[in-house]
């Protein structure tokens, strides 16, 4: 490891990219830690090296004039013949993408904070005119008290210059999954493509998942332009609605629709009447999550599928005589027993009562096309109910939804395989069955029980 980077003595590596590595530094003109990028030039690609000296220089330029509590200063920045180098404000904490998985997710109170604070960022180098560009979860950094800090101007764009003369504007820069509609179509950008990035950066914080997925970068391309994100409330049911029409306005596709500045995206998250959660709701969010973890019916599925279930899923207490499902509703929510029992019925006759771990609704969410309800299912105690909407399912990753699929389907077999048994009961003997007698019985619940004794 280098010992010294110009006048700054190394400590440590922080971070490593594909251009730049960044370390822990010691300022000794200012007493101070610093974090230092430093950028090597190769000879072996003089047009990258070329490209790179340009956005680093672009970078030191950009970041010196930008004095903003929630934005990395820039203290020194130096280009030599091989390399580069960046001494910058040390932000003692970690970038966002720490949060953004769906089993790491921040109570919500936090989150609004967090926004807030950049959309102001923003706002304030928009006065200076610059826009970032590379807005996305690696480029801000969260110290302590959920203070943001965003980093890396080096794709930053300054609208004081010229574009047609100005080198440091380079097409298709920034990451495809952040970037707005107008900038993946090589479109002029002014701030409100940085307002977009944070829509989506804010709809991911908020939910676990991207607004736009795709197994491949043409088809991502194609619904960043011409899609609709989810509604936030129909992949996190806990979140309030007052957020869907912010999100909405963050990440509209017309220009004009979208918030015109940072200040007007900021005031509205601070108006909106959403709940507030305390620190305390993720140590409850971990204890849901083992409750789901003990389950048999979860049993193979994966800790970040379980993680899915918990965000698109409401936890329902219901006390005794609450009817879950009725016959003739239509819908295809459906869910699982958590502790307690229901009763199913039809046409008034006992079918069977369930218990713990076992499926509700499970018919009408795995028929295509009719979601026409046959049975009344019925609470014969206090019973915890994890209720899934099917559209907020479809919206969760192609894993968890072919999972929950298969042991639903593998639910409904045995059941199947019960009544066949109970049918059969009450049927005449088989040809050529002598060796066993069928018995049946009746439950307590009314339901029907079959046992096979041997003569």
């Amino acid at each position: 490891m280098m010992e010294t980077i110009g006048k700054y003595r190394v400590i440590r590596e922080l971070g490593k990219g594909a251009t730049a590595t960044v370390y822990l530094c010691d300022d000794p003109d200012a007493g101070r830690q610093v974090a230092v990028k430093l950028i090597r030039f190769g000879q072996d690609n003089a047009a990258m090296s070329r490209r790179l000296r340009k956005l680093f220089q672009n970078e030191g330029m950009v970041s010196k004039r930008l004095d903003h509590p929630n934005i990395v200063r820039v203290y020194d920045a130096v280009v030599e013949d091989d390399y580069a180098y960046l001494a910058m404000e040390f932000v003692d904490g970690v970038n966002l993408d720490d949060y953004c998985r769906i089993d790491k997710l921040l109570p919500m109170h936090r989150v609004i904070s967090i926004i807030f604070k950049c959309c102001m960022a923003l706002d304030a180098a928009y006065r200076q005119g610059i826009v970032h560009r590379d807005i996305k979860p690696a480029n801000i950094m969260i110290g302590p008290d959920d203070e943001p800090k965003i980093t890396d101007f080096g794709l930053a764009l300054n609208l004081n210059k010229d574009l047609d003369r100005d080198s440091t504007f380079i097409m298709g820069v920034g990451s495809p999954a952040y970037m707005s509609p107008e900038q993946i179509k090589g479109y002029p950008l002014n701030q409100k493509t940085d307002l977009y990035s944070l829509g989506v950066l804010l709809f991911q914080l908020l939910t676990g998942r991207l607004p736009f997925r795709a197994n491949n970068q043409a088809t991502l391309v194609y619904r960043i332009i011409n899609t609709d994100a989810p509604r936030v409330t129909d992949l996190n049911p806990s979140l309030p609605e007052g957020l869907n029409p912010i999100v909405r306005k963050a990440l509209e596709k017309d220009l004009y629709s979208r918030y015109k500045n940072g200040a007007e995206f900021a005031k509205d998250l601070s108006s909106v009447r959403y709940q507030i959660l305390e620190d305390d709701q993720v140590a409850a969010d971990h204890r849901r999550f083992e409750t789901l973890r003990k389950l048999d019916f979860f049993t193979e599925f994966e800790n970040i599928e379980l993680w899915e279930v918990l965000r698109i899923a409401i936890w329902r207490d219901l006390g005794p005589n609450v009817a879950i499902i009725r016959e003739g509703e239509r819908n295809k929510v459906f869910g699982l027993i958590l502790s307690g029992q229901a009763q199913v019925s039809v046409d008034g006759r006992v079918l069977c009562t369930l218990g713990t771990s076992e499926p509700v609704g499970e018919v009408a969410f795995l028929h295509p096309s009719d979601d026409q309800r046959c049975a009344t299912v019925i609470t014969t105690e206090r019973t915890v109910f994890l209720e899934i909407n099917a559209s907020a399912l479809g919206l969760a990753s192609e894993e968890l939804v072919s999972r929950m699929r298969d042991h639903l389907l593998a639910r409904l077999i045995k059941r199947m395989r019960e009544v066949n048994k109970v049918a059969a009961a009450h049927s005449e003997q088989a040809v050529g069955v002598t060796e066993a007698a069928v018995l049946t019985q009746t439950r307590p619940d009314g339901g029907l029980k079959l046992e096979l004794t041997p003569m």
